[in-house]
């Protein structure tokens, strides 16, 4: 059976994760702002939600179409063949948004997704009322442009979450995005990677976890496994596929700093959790004191941002201080993700390239010197 799916991501990492769905054998790939459309068989959505490094959550559409009323949405919803994937036990609470649509109110639109699937799945299973007594399906909405999307979330918790960072510092990336500014990097196995603003160690971990080809989702469980549609046996050949990659004896090395004690004790901590802190060493070091080692190493970080940590001024003045202690790379690169418009004229050199890249509603660029 193929099913057609849906993948969420940071705005301006579409076309990463095309290539990721690609790989994992997704057909009909189709991107589009902050989230990307495939097919295939529930081994694809098994493989994507184990694998995909840059993807929010792994949904099934379950159905589009056009809604300007909510009779249209009712009628749509109806029509579904929802019984296929939600049981006649299973609770299905929703939530979503609504954009540049006739529909604009998500709480009304909540209240009409729910009375018609109860109206739908009661007629499936010949139930006046539905128990709602088992597992929880979690049904996500879209509406963007009168454009009705209606979604089974077979990944449960953000996909994010890969389980080893318990704990973070007051402004942690989140591990998408940091894999996405990985993919960027082109970080493989034999690279030195280096973050002179580490904090808990997130861009270092998903270095060093694309280095030694770990699947992010390999040690985590989701929601799909309870699924009927979605039998044990494509989880478990996922993981099987997954723990067979993996690099044993990877040639990759990480090293990160930073001013604060505590995020590097959590990075260390954080790494240990991830199987890869033999491949990353932590020391506590103020930028004014970054000193290059002798091999070329890529920089990637996430220096802080006026908005957020320290004022703006303060932030300029770390980013001078990095311009000083990182110009000229002679033969290094670094990666350097920021909202400051201002960053190159601090930071006193011209990117090779900049990037227009989303962290969570915040703007930013990611600023790449390679030359």
């Amino acid at each position: 059976m193929i099913y057609n799916y849906v993948a969420p991501c940071h705005f301006g990492l579409e076309k990463t994760l095309t290539f990721e769905i690609k790989k994992i054998g997704g057909e009909n790939v189709r991107a589009e702002n902050g989230r990307v459309f495939f097919s295939g068989g529930a081994e694809v959505c098994a493989k994507a939600n184990v694998f995909l490094r840059t993807a929010e959550r792994v949904c099934v559409v379950l159905g589009q179409f056009k809604a300007v009323t909510f009779d249209e949405l009712f009628e749509g919803i109806r029509k579904l063949p929802l019984s296929e994937f939600i049981g006649k036990n299973d609770k299905f609470p929703n939530n979503g948004h609504s954009l540049n649509s006739k529909l604009t109110s998500v709480p009304a639109i909540q209240k009409i997704v729910k009375k018609s699937m109860a109206v739908n799945l009661g007629k499936a299973y010949g139930m006046g009322v539905m128990p709602e007594s088992g597992r929880e399906c979690r049904i996500r909405f879209s509406l963007m442009k009168d454009e009705f999307t209606l979604m089974l979330d077979t990944s449960g918790q953000g996909l994010h979450k890969r389980g080893y960072r318990r704990d973070s510092n007051a402004a942690p990336i989140r591990e998408t995005l940091a894999a996405g500014i990985v993919d960027i990097a082109r970080v493989r196995d034999g690279d030195i990677i280096c973050d002179p603003f580490c904090g808990s160690g997130t861009l270092l971990i998903e270095s060093a976890m694309k280095a030694l080809n770990i699947a992010p989702g390999l040690n985590r469980r989701f929601d799909g496994e309870h699924m009927k549609f979605l039998p044990e046996s494509v989880w478990t050949s996922a993981r099987e596929e997954a723990q067979s990659l993996i690099k044993e004896d990877g040639e990759f090395r990480a090293v990160g700093f930073d001013i604060d004690k505590e995020c590097v004790d959590l990075t260390a901590a954080n790494a240990k959790i991830a199987g890869v802190g033999e491949y990353i060493t932590v020391e506590r070091r103020d930028i004014r004191d970054f000193a290059y080692p002798e091999n070329a190493v890529k920089i990637l970080t996430n220096p802080p941002y006026g908005e957020r940590m320290l004022e703006i001024s303060e932030a300029r003045e770390i980013y001078g201080t990095m311009g000083e202690r990182l110009l000229p790379l002679n033969g290094n690169q670094l990666y350097a993700i920021t909202p400051d418009e201002e960053f190159e004229d601090i930071f006193g050199a011209k990117a090779d390239k900049n990037r227009k890249l989303y962290n969570g509603m915040m703007m930013c660029r990611l600023y790449s010197y390679f030359r």
